[in-house]
């Protein structure tokens, strides 16, 4: 065996991260002392210093039970009223919030009143196992839900309370509490189970002898499967060679009223040969009535609930579709149920079970024999066809019998029947099977009767006759046999068809989706055609409130909002439909990712019924590629997250790194001339006294443009840059950028070609500004006195930029890609000489945080440095809303 194998079996055998362990008290029948023994087990348990609550115990005013529950610490029940009636249930949340080790829940399939969180009390203890606590709890065996079938042809009581196997399947723990059916009797007398006017009424009715017979043995077979289960685990953790898989048992049903009792006793089957099961059904097109379709919807459910694979397969042909399947699954048994042959069924090769004992070659095939019930009464609307349809049939030979009789003395008599197979082929073709073959009757006798020798009358006179009539039934039944089943065919087609496109047309709309406002636009428009039902999306507003984002609108009830935090909180489905919190009208799924839901899709039929299981998988279907779409998009906002804050961190960095310098070499100027009028005052000629002066308010205002320029920078925050966008002509950044450097630019020739319909930017004006000034003032530094500066402006479909040009010494093409470096000191760079801007690397941080790039080139007739500022362009505004959009 491999390593891997064995430590499988050995992690499968410790408690999964963070949940609770479940051990079962399982008993033949009500009396046989579960409570009692779950008791007993929580005394020991306490005794031990393990922190317990009993959640809820029903001690049926048995004076034992009692006692033992009064030395245990209780959590009070939660009473409501229903219909006038004082109900206790127990209370799942102050259980939850309790420092507690370990809850006592009998009665795990009991129902919870309506209102409750969940439907049935075994979800409760689902959801406290989820919480890591562990649970002790009692069951009999005739509520797991696969013998339910089983139970009532023993007892002749249907069970109405029920709990899936696999909850007991998964048990950390099973105990079998057994009693011999003669004590537990004698205990029913006694009146130790029941009081005395019940107790008779439950021996006769239930608690016989042969029936605690039957039912112990349920119960010991239930405890031995889990036995082998354990016994095959222990095995496999001491390294030794596990029973290899015995292959897939494949249940195929239809929407009869065998469904549900065929996926019990596949369960059963599956379980006690160990083996995975799927439940498949094969949609060849035949129309169904309403109760067929939730017949079959209802056995889907069921087999969802006991742990079964669904499988929804189309084809025209059951036997070799379900032959296929088991096939390609790897099956080795086959199990349906028997059918009701009829006498068309018998005319083409008998029954389903009948087609799969002759072609399932190397199969074993186990037919479960229907129940011997009344036949159902006839109701109208119960046929597989409508009276339209068979009114079809008999106006469609109405009219080829007239036309027949009207080509008669044209056509030979072989040739008219061809009339009278048009009108089957039309019929079949338009409707079903059944009106197909009414047709064909119809035209049989027609044909017989019109133009058949004697004319107008039933009888046939010459033997040839006779057979012509035969063939034309049998081509006119086979005819509409034929092109019935192609129509059945070309519905499944369609409806498979329907269900890829709806899954390719929301994938390509999701594709082009970018952010999550994107992804949400597009599922919506997707989803606005199905107008059966309304949809929303739904995400937490940051209190635990809900958002919601598109489609609706929902009226939070009490029962709305308490669904949809279940299903957000245990990644299920949540709501009507559903066994948990099913009052409430709408459909909740999470749509999911590894790391958590990422958004809530609401689903409610405009009919007011539960949506069908056709549907809610097409709607789990659909859920994957958006939740994919959302992470993306989540994805995708936390990269341009990061890339700003990236651009935020260098853009600081370099204004640090660039306060010694900028801000001190002013000063010094300042300080120097301020401290030579000081010391010389009258002494220094006017003139000079005068330069002094000028040359402190010249430094004085390149100061300030810096300051002002730091007090930009303050709005970068803590978190991230924050761009106040605006919606901003060129034109109007460059007469500002101009303004503000008039005195610098004043000694040169300056050429400004800036076109005035140049589209608007979206940018936080002021930034956008001041890098364009630091590039103006780095060009006038190292301009020669009376050089020429060039400012353009343009725009192609992508981008805007500006151009700066000089006639300075320019930069080397080596060290172009050095200059936006913060550390860069090169006697030629932007840095070299004076040195008082901010410098490019700034400019370059400004510029890359609102998506753009900077390039550094030639200047004026290969003279100088020409540096661009590219922007990106976004789609325009309408005209008139340029000052009512703002962006953060």
């Amino acid at each position: 065996m491999p390593n891997t194998t064995r430590a499988d079996a050995l992690l499968a055998d410790l408690p999964r991260a963070g949940r609770g362990r479940l051990k079962v008290f399982l008993g033949a029948a009500p009396g046989v002392g579960k409570t009692y023994a779950m008791l007993q087990a929580a005394h020991t348990q306490l005794r031990q210093g393990v922190k317990l609550l009993a959640g809820v115990v029903e001690t049926h005013g048995r004076a034992e039970t009692e006692a033992l529950l009064n030395g245990l610490p209780q959590q009070p029940l939660l009473r409501s009223e229903y219909r006038g009636v004082q109900l206790e249930e127990m209370d799942l949340d102050g259980l939850l919030s309790a420092p507690v080790q370990l809850v006592l829940v009998d009665e795990l399939a009991h129902s919870n009143a309506p209102g409750s969180r969940h439907a049935k009390r075994w979800q409760d203890v689902q959801e406290l196992l989820a919480a890591g606590i562990d649970v002790y709890t009692t069951i009999n065996v005739q509520h797991l839900e696969s013998l339910n079938d089983q139970v009532r042809g023993i007892t002749g009581v249907q069970v109405r309370e029920t709990v899936p196997d696999w909850i007991v399947q998964e048990a950390y723990e099973l105990l079998l509490i057994d009693l011999p059916p003669r004590e537990l009797l004698e205990r029913l007398r006694e009146g130790k189970v029941y009081v005395p006017e019940q107790a008779r009424a439950a021996i006769d009715a239930f608690f016989s002898q042969t029936n605690l017979n039957a039912l112990r043995e349920l119960a010991m077979q239930t405890a031995a499967v889990y036995v082998d289960d354990e016994l095959d685990k222990g095995y496999r953790q001491l390294g030794q060679s596990a029973p290899a898989l015995r292959g897939r048992l494949v249940v195929g049903i239809d929407g009869d009223e065998q469904a549900e009792r065929l996926v019990r006793h596949a369960s059963r089957v599956a379980e006690r040969r160990h083996l995975p099961w799927s439940l498949v059904h094969v949609d060849n097109g035949r129309p169904r009535d309403e109760q067929s379709r939730l017949r079959l919807q209802s056995a889907q459910l069921l087999a969802e609930r006991l742990g079964g694979e669904v499988v929804l397969l189309r084809a025209g042909e059951v036997a070799k579709t379900l032959i296929q399947h088991a096939r390609e699954r790897r099956a080795n048994l086959l199990l349906v149920g028997q059918s009701r042959l009829r006498w068309h069924r018998r005319l083409l090769g008998g029954g389903l079970a009948a087609r799969l004992l002759r072609d399932a070659h190397g199969l074993e095939i186990n037919v479960l024999d229907h129940e011997q019930t009344s036949a159902p009464v006839a109701r109208p609307g119960n046929h597989s066809a409508g009276w339209f349809d068979y009114a079809l049939a008999v106006l469609a030979t109405g009219l080829a019998s007239a036309l027949a009789w009207g080509v008669s003395s044209v056509l030979a008599l072989p040739n008219i029947s061809l009339v009278f197979l048009a009108a089957v082929l039309l019929v079949a073709v338009r409707s079903s099977l059944g009106p197909a073959l009414v047709c064909a009757a119809l035209s049989f006798l027609a044909y017989d009767f019109l133009f058949i020798p004697p004319n107008f009358s039933f009888s046939i006179q010459r033997e040839e006759d006779v057979l012509t009539l035969l063939f034309f039934l049998l081509m006119a039944a086979l005819t509409g046999n034929l092109a019935a089943r192609q129509r059945r065919q070309l519905q499944a087609l369609r409806e498979t068809q329907e269900e890829t496109t709806q899954l390719l047309d929301l994938s390509r709309k999701l594709t082009a989706a970018t952010d999550r406002k994107a992804v949400i636009s597009a599922a919506a428009q997707h989803f606005s055609d199905w107008k059966d039902v309304e949809m929303c999306l739904l995400n937490r507003d940051g209190a635990q409130g809900w958002l919601i984002e598109t489609g609706g609108p929902v009226s939070f009830t009490e029962a709305e909002r308490a669904a949809a935090d279940w299903a957000w909180n245990h990644d299920q489905p949540a709501g009507q439909g559903t066994d948990t919190l099913p009052i409430s009208h709408w459909w909740w799924l999470p749509l999911t990712v590894e790391d958590g839901p990422l958004a809530l899709l609401g689903v409610r039929s405009r009919a007011s019924q539960p949506l069908s299981g056709q549907r809610r998988r097409l709607l789990m279907a659909l859920s994957q590629p958006l939740a994919q779409a959302l992470a993306r998009a989540r994805l995708a906002h936390d990269l341009e997250a990061a890339r700003l804050h990236g651009e935020t961190e260098q853009l600081r960095s370099a204004l640090l790194a660039s306060v010694s310098h900028d801000l001190r070499t002013p000063l010094t100027t300042m300080r120097g001339s301020i401290d030579t009028l000081l010391a010389l005052g009258e002494a220094i000629p006017l003139q000079d006294r005068r330069e002094l002066l000028e040359g402190t308010r010249d430094e004085a205002e390149r100061l300030d443009r810096y300051i002002q320029n730091l007090l930009d920078m303050t709005r970068l925050g803590h978190g991230a840059l924050k761009l106040a966008r605006d919606w901003v002509a060129p034109a109007d950044i460059v007469a500002s950028a101009l303004n503000r450097l008039r005195a610098v630019l004043a000694p040169l020739q300056v050429q400004i070609d800036v076109p005035g319909q140049l589209p608007l930017l979206h940018i936080h004006a002021a930034l956008i500004e001041q890098a364009l000034i630091n590039v103006l003032e780095n060009a006038a530094r190292f301009s020669p006195p009376q050089g020429r500066l060039a400012l353009q402006a343009g725009a192609d479909e992508r981008e805007l930029w500006f151009a700066v040009s000089d006639q300075g010494p320019g930069i080397p093409e080596a060290e172009r890609a050095q200059i936006f470096d913060m550390f860069y000191t090169a006697a030629r760079g932007d840095r070299g000489g004076q040195g008082t801007g901010l410098g490019l690397a700034i400019c370059q941080g400004m510029v890359g945080a609102h998506g753009g790039r900077i390039t550094v080139a030639e200047g004026i007739d290969g003279m100088g440095t020409c540096i661009s500022l590219f922007l990106p362009l976004p789609e325009q505004p309408a005209p008139g809303t340029e000052e009512l959009e703002h962006e953060d």
